[in-house]
């Protein structure tokens, strides 16, 4: 078997292709496809630009330019709502009384069904405003920005609750429950996580059962910390169910999805959880005793449950960073508010280094979560079905982003922060279920660096192949070859130039490099760990974190050159904000791909794991006081 190594893969590659293109052309007709070819190649390529750079390759479609989808129209209608919603948060919600009361009162939830808010995403026709994923973002910063609770309530109604039946559902479920969801004041619920299941969502114990006569299937089971658990009429729940492999005739057991409505019975709520944060929002244990769920209310295949879970929270992630882009502008301006006005030592302490720099540092962070939010939508609304990795990066650093953004608020106005009345302090508490719900951020991590891993792995396999018939196989290595070459045999490396506008060119060659490093340092781990990566967490965070900052540079150097190259009013500040984005995250990108790939990791890892071991032995702090005698 041919032996890959990080040059001499490349080399490889490049050397067949320049010297037996046109000698093994006249010989093997490459193309004409081989079987190898008919069952191994892709049928359409994967245009996730993070996903290809794991494997060296640069794809810039969904990043350069800048997406810009929506229509005149489109942008009217979206803007023609702004107004009607930011009244609704200023002149009729509360949130300081809706977390002071753990509720939100129901005049405001009429009103906000009345404003159309709950179907946000529903056809016309079904009774929603028919809006797509950019225009449901550009809402969901007014929400983010007002009441975090709130926001939970219309989240888990129509971000993920009713969003299966909008991805999955039949004609026939679309127009039975579309309507009631969008404007008959019906709450949605997505109905996923278990006692035993957290993040494994595949270890699931509700169990459905399907009837005799194939009718329907019962289910039984319970569901925790379910958003909207006590309100919902109608939920997406998920289930174990028997199911036979078409291949072995054997009996399987597999997640299957279901529409549950509350009347079919058998379902009951616990009391609302006490929560740190979002309080508004209610949250409860939801029991299924014998539901009778009618066959026609199977979402999606049966058996096939887990990946529509999967896809309705990726499909759902993006509003997440578009919400918390708009919390981080109102800590913001609460901050800079602040800032203007207080005098400490004789002067306003806007021009301390240590608060300018404070200030600043929370932009960046904000234009960042907000260039990859919209980023994602405006790629899926343009048809894109591979932002899986892009949303997940988007969860990790809006949530992270948006914590650390909040805590520096309280920082700049000090005591005052740490006050009820200014309201930072609610919205910290709920900011802090963000890196947990929908994913944890150690989990997204995971994913993010092994769904990376396995596109270059596969990619590594398909090469090996190849090579073990070249000639057969030209069409498929010249492609690599293509792909690959410039960026990853000294050639010149990746180049982003071509992309930016010519004040971004230094910029953006920081992340060229770290690009190119970072495909390097993949296939190095890769080499290296073989199977056994998927238990080298650390080598995963490390390639992860240097991922999210490579996709935060990308975002803001693409969007920072729209704006200049638009000759926006904005274009000089947003520069800047990428300029300072580069250097910094250039350097820790560098710093994680040196982790990653170092001998020094595996010493400390076997350090940690002595460490952690016997405080996990003692249930606690193992050490002898320091006053202690024993």
């Amino acid at each position: 078997m041919l032996k890959l190594n990080n040059y001499g893969t490349r080399k490889l590659i490049f050397d067949v292709c320049k010297n037996r293109l046109y000698s093994a052309s006249a010989t093997a007709a490459p193309k004409v496809k081989t079987e190898h070819d008919v069952a191994k190649e892709p049928k359409r390529d994967n245009e996730s630009f993070m996903a290809n750079i794991f494997r060296g390759s640069l794809v810039t479609k969904q990043v350069f330019p800048y997406p810009d989808v929506l229509t005149l129209e489109q942008k009217e209608t979206a803007n023609s709502l702004l107004d009607p919603f930011q009244r609704f948060f200023t002149d009729v919600n509360n949130a300081a009384r809706n977390d002071e009361n753990s509720v939100i009162d129901p005049e405001t939830l009429k009103a906000l069904w009345e404003l159309g808010g709950m179907g946000i995403q529903v056809p016309n026709d079904y009774g929603g405003l028919g809006m797509n994923n950019t225009q449901y973002a550009r809402l969901c910063q007014i929400v983010g920005a007002h009441d975090l609770g709130l926001g939970i309530t219309l989240g888990a109604h129509q971000s993920i609750g009713f969003k299966g039946i909008l991805l999955y559902g039949t004609p026939e479920q679309k127009e039975k429950y579309l309507p009631k969801v969008a404007a008959e004041e019906v709450y949605a619920a997505f109905a996923l996580t278990e006692p035993s299941s957290g993040s494994d969502a595949n270890s699931i114990r509700s169990r459905a059962v399907k009837t005799a006569d194939g009718k329907h299937y019962i289910l039984n089971g319970s569901k925790i910390w379910i958003s909207n658990g006590g309100l919902a009429d109608v939920m997406t729940v998920f289930a174990q169910t028997e199911q036979i492999d078409k291949k072995t005739g054997e009996k399987k057991d597999k997640v299957t999805a279901f529409i549950v409505e509350r009347s079919f019975g058998g379902v009951t709520n616990g009391a609302p959880e006490k929560k740190m944060g979002i309080k508004a929002s209610n949250t409860a244990e939801v029991y299924f005793e014998d539901c009778k769920i009618p066959i026609e209310n199977v979402l999606g295949k049966e058996g096939e449950g887990f990946k529509v879970a999967v896809n309705i929270l990726n499909n759902g992630r993006f509003g997440m960073g578009a919400t918390l882009s708009g919390t981080m502008k109102k800590c913001i301006e609460i901050a800079t508010a602040h800032a203007n006005n207080r005098t400490q030592f004789g002067q306003k302490i806007k021009n301390f280094d240590t608060i300018q720099d404070k200030i600043a540092q929370m932009n960046i962070l904000q234009y960042a979560t907000e260039s990859m939010a919209f980023m994602i939508s405006q790629n899926m609304d343009s048809g894109s079905q591979d932002y899986h990795l892009e949303t997940a990066i988007s969860k990790i650093y809006s949530s992270e982003s948006a914590w650390t953004v909040c805590d520096e608020a309280i920082q700049i106005l000090g005591g005052m922060g740490f006050m009820k009345e200014t309201g930072l302090e609610r919205v910290m508490r709920d900011l802090r279920i963000f890196r947990i719900f929908e994913g944890t951020s150690e989990i997204l991590r995971l994913f993010v660096a092994l769904s990376g891993i396995q596109y270059a792995g596969n990619h590594l396999k398909e090469l090996q192949r190849a090579f073990r018939n070249p000639a057969s196989n030209l069409g498929f290595i010249f492609r690599e070859a293509s792909k690959r070459a410039t960026s990853t045999i000294g050639l010149g490396g990746t180049d982003l130039s071509a992309f930016v506008v010519p004040e971004m060119k230094e910029y953006a060659k920081n992340a060229a490099v770290c690009i190119d490093l970072f495909g390097r340092t993949t296939e190095a781990v890769l080499m290296k760990y073989n199977k056994n990566i998927i238990n080298e967490q650390i080598v995963l965070n490390h390639l992860a974190n240097a991922s999210i900052d490579i996709y935060a540079m990308i975002a803001t150097l693409s969007r920072s050159s729209r704006a200049a190259q638009l000759n926006l009013p904005t274009a000089e500040h947003e520069l800047n904000l990428t300029k300072a984005l580069s250097l910094q995250a250039s350097e820790r990108v560098i710093q994680h791909l040196k982790k990653a790939s170092s001998g020094q990791l595996q010493t400390e890892k076997k350090m940690i794991q002595k460490i952690s071991q016997k405080i996990f032995d003692e249930e606690g702090v193992h050490s002898t006081g320091p006053i202690d005698l024993n």
